[in-house]
């Protein structure tokens, strides 16, 4: 059966794209072409992407150093460069970021303004006795003077860690404590869901926990008044010169800390942002996050494409779910970047932005966090935009970027990513690592070597922990957790993290086919989905949050099953539907079904901080219709 886009780019659209002008330069004739050049020839791509991106600093002469093994490959070995030049750009009027809070704050930075924030901030750093390799530790919503912090310290060639206000004193130093900071940058409070909540009184437990700080930067009103004003300094370093640290989300044990390469996230997200999201010179990018998810990351380098950064802090469906609308009317974004969460929400809230909003200015629409269902995808067309790219992207903190991801001079079909990303040999194999036919559902692995492979994990002597969580399970492939097939058409259905994954007769099943069902029923709000060891084999159960004044029935529960069973498999029908009034979620949004999953079984989860509502936990908690 044909399957029909949901939009396809006119000729007009296509030949207005960086991705077509990079392809006419390299002398290929599409995307499949040019990806299987990108990846038979992995060197010379990323070394053409530096040249096309515009990246400054010195490419070198050498483009790839093979490893031994496959982490070991080294891109760009002699390359050196500074991502705070690359991001800050000229001190121009041109604006560098506008920023909406909650609360109706209103800041708009200028690329000068940003130059003298970032000046300043290093002259606090320098006389705190910052060098390279130190580690810079911000604690901080999103908001301007965050990117500035980072681009002080990525300047000096410090090492630049964040995460976002909410997070409780155990979560930062769990991460923070990891890492050993010189200096902590924290706000004394901060506007979320109608609220202002304070910081200052968590703050004194942190910085007493985190010895190695020297000095302590609260960033309020005045708080660059003393420093001096001062040029740049922006030292080029070697292209493996760490950047970032980010932390896994941690709900199985300690976060772990993922030491990120400055060239090859800077690359990679370039690639990204120009090629496969079309952002150009001028763009407005807004992404929704925190300084606690990899996308703020992902966001902070579209400076480096000369684009405007839309910044929003607070919580995106107050004070109703046209929020992020209204910013984009307000701010000409041209970029909106949302979850799949948030298209739920709103789509249960029955809004009809196309009907309400101008909208005229946005060329393109992402989603990540969780898999966008084929429904997700058609209440974008049908109640936001028609006409407008829409790009459902997966990868991870991990590689701070994306494995697979959108391509805007190809169409649209609903519930699909649709290319594999430029440079990433991308495929779906079995649990013996050979490849499966099209439509079956497999790991998602890479077999080849990409600029943004993590550089280390902290404090892992001899890259065990690294080892283990990429390639143990499939020798000289990047192993990366999550289930997924590849359609008719060439795109990719994500259905699930494989390591959450349910066991049920020996059948290994995603939990997005579910999530699918139940979660477009009026009667239910949002739901989660576990195994659960019983009689020497794997039960599915499945908690439902309903919608206001719903009652989970006798008739809705055989509905439910009904329709998995109908239109997924029996395999896919839960033997225990119960209800809950909440459903933990990683501080990204992300719905924890691991989390979930050791509370039935009565496993201790090692580190709840890592949670945004680690409350919600106690009422998976000795359930009588789970118990053996």
């Amino acid at each position: 059966m044909t399957q029909t886009s949901l939009w396809a780019p006119s000729q007009a659209r296509i030949e207005s794209t960086s991705l077509f002008r990079f392809q006419q330069q390299v002398g290929v004739a599409d995307y499949r072409e040019l990806h299987q050049w990108s990846i038979a020839s992995p060197e010379e791509f990323w070394a053409a992407a530096w040249d096309f991106c515009g990246i400054v600093g010195d490419r070198g002469d050498r483009l790839i150093e093979v490893g031994a093994e496959f982490r070991e490959t080294r891109f760009l070995p002699d390359a050196t460069l500074n991502v705070a030049e690359n991001l800050l750009g000229e001190p121009t009027d041109d604006l560098a970021m506008v920023f909406r809070g909650e609360d109706g704050e209103v800041v708009d930075v200028t690329r000068a303004e940003l130059h003298e924030m970032v000046g300043r901030i290093q002259s606090l750093m320098r006389t705190a006795g910052v060098s390279v390799g130190d580690r810079i530790a911000a604690w901080l919503p999103n908001r301007p003077e965050t990117y500035a912090v980072m681009l002080a310290a990525t300047g000096l060639g410090a090492v630049f860690c964040s995460t976002s206000p909410d997070f409780g004193v155990d979560g930062v130093i769990d991460r923070f404590g990891q890492i050993e900071p010189v200096m902590l940058f924290a706000v004394p409070s901060y506007a979320y869901n109608g609220k202002r909540h304070d910081c200052l009184a968590r703050l004194g437990e942190i910085t007493d926990a985190l010895p190695a700080i020297r000095e302590t930067v609260v960033v309020e009103a005045g708080w660059l008044d003393d420093a001096a004003s001062a040029p740049i300094t922006t030292r080029r370093l070697p292209f493996d010169h760490p950047w970032y640290v980010l932390f896994s989300s941690g709900t199985t044990g300690k976060p772990k800390c993922i030491v990120h390469r400055t060239g090859g996230v800077l690359l990679k997200h370039m690639v990204e942002h120009q090629l496969h999201c079309d952002i150009h010179s001028g763009d407005r990018v807004f992404y929704f996050t925190t300084a606690g998810w990899m996308m703020w990351n992902w966001l902070a380098s579209a400076l480096a494409s000369d684009a405007t950064l839309v910044l929003f802090d607070g919580a995106p469906t107050f004070p109703d779910a046209n929020r992020l609308f209204d910013l984009v009317d307000e701010t000409g974004a041209t970029l909106l970047g949302i979850s799949a969460k948030f298209i739920d929400a709103c789509a249960n809230a029955g809004i009809r932005p196309v009907e309400s909003h101008d909208l005229s200015t946005v060329r393109s629409i992402t989603s990540t966090g969780s898999t966008l269902t084929p429904e997700g995808f058609e209440w974008v067309y049908e109640n936001v935009k028609t006409d407008v790219f829409l790009a459902s992207m997966s990868g991870g903190t991990d590689l701070c970027g994306c494995l697979v991801i959108g391509d805007p001079t190809s169409p649209v079909f609903a519930g699909e990513i649709q290319v594999p990303g430029l440079g990433m040999d991308i495929d779906v194999v079995d649990a013996n690592g050979e490849s499966v036919e099209q439509g079956i559902e497999g790991e998602l692995v890479c077999r080849g070597p990409f600029p943004s492979m993590p550089l280390s994990f902290w404090n892992d002597p001899g890259d065990s922990r690294y080892k283990a969580a990429y390639f143990d399970q499939f020798a000289g492939m990047w192993h990366h957790g999550d289930f997924i097939s590849q359609s008719s058409t060439g795109g990719y259905v994500i259905s699930g993290r494989s390591d959450a994954t349910l066991n049920p007769g020996g059948v290994r099943i995603g939990t997005a086919e579910i999530y699918r069902r139940v979660d477009t029923m009026s009667e239910v709000e949002e739901s989660v989905v576990i195994g659960q060891s019983w009689a020497n084999d794997t039960r599915i159960v499945l908690f439902v949050k309903m919608a206001e004044g719903e009652e989970l029935t006798d008739e809705l529960q055989t509905r439910i099953r009904s329709r998995i069973r109908d239109e997924v498999t029996p395999r896919h029908v839960p033997a225990v539907i119960a209800v809950v009034t909440d459903i933990p979620r990683t501080r990204s949004g992300k719905i924890t079904e691991l989390a979930v999953r050791d509370v039935v079984a009565g496993r201790v989860i090692a580190n709840v901080e890592a949670l945004a509502n680690p409350e919600a936990l106690e009422q998976y908690r000795d359930r009588p219709e789970l118990a053996r």
